[in-house]
């Protein structure tokens, strides 16, 4: 099969839909298919090759607030001369624009969007402005591809139920992620630090984390690393300041695949205590690199976080439950290497590239048999 893999987020792989796209292209390719990433570029065409992944970057201008629709109209016009170099077309929210093409069309709606945008804490003009950007731009982005799609896919239970709930969809077929199992994996620690890898951004709790490490470093000789980059950065290093934090928590900034193995390897514990999540990859990292992990108890984790068997859950936005259950698994080490353990057997079991591309090449057969 050819297929074109639409998205409208940098690649090479920068962040969460790009390393998704590239696993699944990865695998599909290792079983004798032809995959092409099209993406968003600069002013003009750009041709190249990732890893055996062909990359289209088409025309685009950033023109806020309408570079969706830019994007859109840029995409099509270009899709129209490659347009019978494929079998098929598999796109991937948010915001990759709606394609006009006679080819059978496979959506991946990685989240509502909706129920991210309920999680945006309103503390700038931005975050405001993401807020109205969700409800009359994307959300209606995504009504129109759900409605041209010859199939949509999610990512997770809670996500299915959302697109039901926000968008009368009452077919959608679960993908779950996956995991570079044979990348991600488990060693010694060699450090005792606490650790959060993921986008600095609204609704991802960081603040209740904050406020949990000030409470459990006044007991316990630990310390955080905040992995990754986003719009709160510099809030969240004021607050740092403010807190007398400095000595605390390290702001890394984004670290390559290579640096997070690692990173993964030498933690004590994971922590992701986001308000909203559609089902977050950094989760499955942390499960396959064998450490225990803490995150909230949101549908997106409690749909495959068993608590006190394969992780910990505690309750969203809770700095109080968050603070008692770092210090009860930093002074338990034999039920870190239990949480940790049975993480690891979870990722084996449920979710690796190569399950995942099973099931995506799956059905491709099956739309393509029912095109022809």
């Amino acid at each position: 099969m050819k297929i074109a893999m639409i998205i409208s987020t940098p690649f090479p792989p920068e962040e969460g839909i790009g390393f998704y796209t590239y696993n699944l292209s990865r695998k599909l390719i290792e079983k004798g298919h032809e995959v092409t990433v099209i993406t968003r570029g600069k002013l003009g065409p750009e041709f190249s090759f990732f890893e055996g992944i062909q990359i289209i970057k088409v025309p685009f201008i950033p023109l806020y607030p309408f570079h969706v629709k830019i994007h859109g109209f840029l995409m099509n016009r270009f899709f129209r001369s490659i347009e019978n170099d494929f079998d098929l077309v598999h796109l991937h929210t948010p915001l990759v624009p709606v394609l006009k093409t006679s080819l059978p069309m496979i959506s991946t709606i990685h989240g509502s969007l909706l129920g991210n945008a309920q999680a945006i804490e309103l503390v700038d003009l931005k975050s405001a402005g993401n807020r109205i950007m969700t409800r009359y731009v994307s959300f209606p982005l995504i009504k129109k591809l759900i409605m041209r799609s010859d199939r949509v896919t999610t990512v997770s239970k809670p996500v299915s139920c959302e697109l039901k709930e926000h968008y009368g969809l009452d077919k959608v077929e679960i993908i779950p992620n996956g995991v570079d199992e044979k990348q991600f994996t488990p060693s010694e620690p060699k450090d005792e630090y606490l650790l959060y890898v993921g986008r600095l951004t609204y609704g991802k709790g960081l603040k209740d984390l904050l406020k949990a490490v000030k409470n459990v470093c006044r007991m316990c000789p630990l310390k955080l690393l905040l992995v990754g980059e986003g719009e709160l950065e510099n809030h969240l290093k004021r607050f740092i300041k403010s807190e007398g934090l400095e000595d605390d928590v390290q702001v890394t900034g984004k670290k390559s695949h290579q640096e997070l193995v690692e990173i993964y390897q030498n933690a004590l514990l994971f922590i992701f205590p986001s308000h909203y999540e559609g089902f977050p990859t950094v989760v499955l990292e942390a499960m396959s690199s064998g450490l225990p992990v803490l995150v909230s108890d949101i549908p997106a984790h409690a749909a495959f976080i068993k608590d006190f068997d394969n992780g910990v859950l505690v309750k969203k936005g809770s700095v109080e439950d968050l603070s008692q259950k770092i210090i009860l698994l930093y002074e338990n080490r034999d039920l870190r290497k239990q949480l940790g353990n049975r993480a690891r057997e979870t990722v084996m079991e449920n979710f690796t590239w190569d399950k995942n591309s099973r099931e995506f090449e799956e059905l491709y057969k099956q739309v393509l048999t029912i095109e022809d």
